[in-house]
C-alpha cells in the first residue's frame, strides 16, 4: 500500500500494481510529473482508480454467441502506475496525434495512450517480432493500409489508428477487446470466444494502456 505521495521519473516506462482495496488519487503538476497518494492530500488529488479485490476472469462465451463480452483481465481492478513519458516527446507529435484522430473518428487520448505504451515515443523503435515505430506496427498491417514507411511517424499512427478503428468496429466498440488485438492480434480475441486472452502480456496490456488513456483524457491531451 502507498504511504506517500510518489513523484514519478520522466525516463523510463514501468508498470507497478498495488494491493487490492488501494483507491488512489492522482495529479500531473505544470512539470508533466504524476503525483500518486492512497490519500486525498490536498485539493490537487482527484480520486484517479477505485481498487476492488481480483475476482476470477469472467467465462468467456459459448462459439457463436450473439453479444460480445466485456471481460476485464485479471488484475485490472488494481491500479496499473506507469511513470509519465517526457513531456516534449509528448508535446512532439501531438498535433500529428490529434490530425489523425479526428481523420479516424478516435480520440487523441487514446492515440496517445497506445504510443505511450507501445513505444514510449521512439519512431524508431523495432520489437522482436518486427512491430515497427511509434505505435509499433507489424509490417503486414501496414501494407493493409498502404504504409511500408512504418519509420515515418504520420504514416506509422495512421496505420495504426486504421488498425484502431477497424477494430473498433469488429469488437462493437469494446475497448478493452480492442487493446486486447491490438496487442495479441484480433485472431487470439476471437479464438477466445471474444474475450481477452490469457496471455500474461495482453492482460497486463490492456489496463495499462487504459491507466494512461484516462489520465491522458483527463488532461486533455
Amino acid at each position: 500500500m502507498i504511504r506517500r505521495s510518489t513523484v514519478f521519473g520522466l525516463v523510463l516506462l514501468a508498470f507497478v500494481a498495488v494491493p487490492a482495496r488501494a483507491d488512489i488519487y492522482a495529479f500531473v503538476d505544470k512539470d508533466g510529473r504524476g503525483h500518486f497518494s492512497d490519500a486525498r492530500l490536498d485539493s490537487r488529488y482527484k480520486l484517479y482508480m477505485k481498487t476492488r479485490p481480483a475476482e476470477p476472469a469472467a467465462v468467456a462465451p459459448a462459439a457463436g454467441a450473439a453479444s460480445v463480452a466485456t471481460v476485464e483481465p485479471a488484475g485490472a481492478r488494481r491500479a496499473a502506475f506507469v511513470r509519465p513519458i517526457p513531456l516534449e516527446a509528448h508535446k512532439r507529435y501531438a498535433d500529428i496525434v490529434t490530425s489523425v484522430a479526428k481523420e479516424h473518428r478516435l480520440e487523441p487520448a487514446l492515440l496517445h495512450a497506445v504510443i505511450t505504451v507501445e513505444s514510449g515515443y521512439n519512431p524508431t523503435a523495432k520489437s522482436p517480432k518486427g512491430a515497427m515505430g511509434l505505435m509499433q506496427v507489424m509490417p503486414d498491417t501496414g501494407k493493409r493500409y498502404g504504409v511500408t514507411n512504418l519509420t515515418n511517424p504520420l504514416e506509422n499512427i495512421r496505420a495504426g489508428a486504421l488498425y484502431l478503428r477497424d477494430l473498433f468496429s469488429m469488437f462493437d466498440n469494446n475497448i478493452q477487446l480492442v487493446l486486447a488485438a491490438y496487442n495479441a492480434g484480433e485472431g487470439s480475441v476471437i479464438r477466445s470466444g471474444n474475450a481477452i486472452p490469457n496471455y500474461p502480456e495482453t492482460r497486463k496490456y490492456v489496463p495499462r494502456v487504459l491507466a494512461y488513456y484516462k489520465s491522458y483524457k483527463a488532461h486533455k491531451s
